[in-house]
């Protein structure tokens, strides 16, 4: 009877390790268990969008997800990468009816507000810094340092605007004219992503739509934040909007740094992470100005 029972058990001990090892060696471990909130990250200057948009869409496919919370840490970037965050958040309300909050962590300004601004709710803490409601264009300008040390720019062009923003000489009018009207666009468009998202009137967006920025507490007073808490709120606050009871189970994809990298990062004595050095190209930025 005994052995019985150890051979049953030793069974269904090797059942459920195979189980696991197959649902691990497929990538559906996360789908096992209850109902559960996915946490995706945001960190840094908005620089693409691919990494966020695949965990949007496989969370999307993991039946188990019940809610997403979506923390950010942002001082914006790209207009692109920003606006496809921006689409895909809503791809995953509107298909799966998948409830998204956004937790604003010490920072989401200009395109991390963008993409939050998608979310069915905004959560911040009192200090954290959030707005900016604008568009930056950064041109550099080396044609001094090039004078100095004897560079001449020779640009053949097929029309003219085509080295529009170069770096080697002067910005003319008509160029920054064209620039300006780019920036107005993309400004505009915004401002109305503001206004749907947070349904507000645009007149009182465009008011405080000129790049300022705000603690979480004036923007709760503005309409610009749904609630104050902390990240673990958010969760919560996910959970209940899912129907989950009690405290929701949280799963989030691991980034695994390279083992070098966290040595020389272990013997630093500042362990901070340096921003690289944005490029002499021309971008339009959402950053904080």
């Amino acid at each position: 009877m005994k052995r019985t029972w150890l051979v049953v058990s030793l069974a269904v001990f090797v059942s459920l390790l195979l189980l696991f090892g197959l649902a691990f060696s497929l990538g559906r471990w996360e789908q096992l268990g209850g109902s559960k909130v996915a946490l995706i990250t945001v960190e840094g200057v908005i620089l693409d969008s691919k990494e966020v948009i695949e965990q949007l869409e496989k969370y999307r496919k993991n039946p188990s997800v019940k809610a997403i919370v979506l923390r950010i840490n942002s001082p914006g970037g790209g207009v692109a990468p920003s606006q496809e965050i921006y689409e895909e958040i809503l791809k995953s309300r509107q298909v799966n009816k998948t409830p998204i909050v956004a937790s604003v962590g010490s920072l989401a300004a200009s395109g991390g507000y963008y993409i939050a601004s998608a979310t069915d709710l905004i959560m911040a803490n009192p200090g954290s810094i959030t707005g900016s409601i604008g568009v930056l264009l950064q041109v550099p300008n080396i044609s001094g340092l090039l004078q100095k040390i004897g560079v001449k720019s020779v640009v053949v062009k097929s029309g003219q605007h085509k080295d529009l923003a170069s770096p080697t000489r002067e910005m003319t009018d008509s160029e920054r004219q064209i620039l300006q009207t780019m920036l107005d666009d993309v400004h505009n468009q915004f401002i109305d992503v503001v206004a749907k998202g947070r349904q507000m009137d645009r007149k009182k967006v465009e008011a405080i739509a000129d790049g300022r920025i705000f603690s979480g507490r004036e923007a709760q007073s503005l309409g610009l934040v749904d609630q104050l808490g902390n990240l673990q709120d958010a969760i919560d606050r996910a959970g209940t909007l899912a129907g989950i009871r009690g405290k929701p189970t949280v799963i989030q994809e691991r980034k695994r740094r390279p083992f070098l990298l966290d040595l020389v990062r272990g013997l630093s004595p500042l362990n901070i992470d340096l921003p690289m050095p944005p490029p002499l190209t021309l971008s339009v930025n959402y950053l904080l100005g």
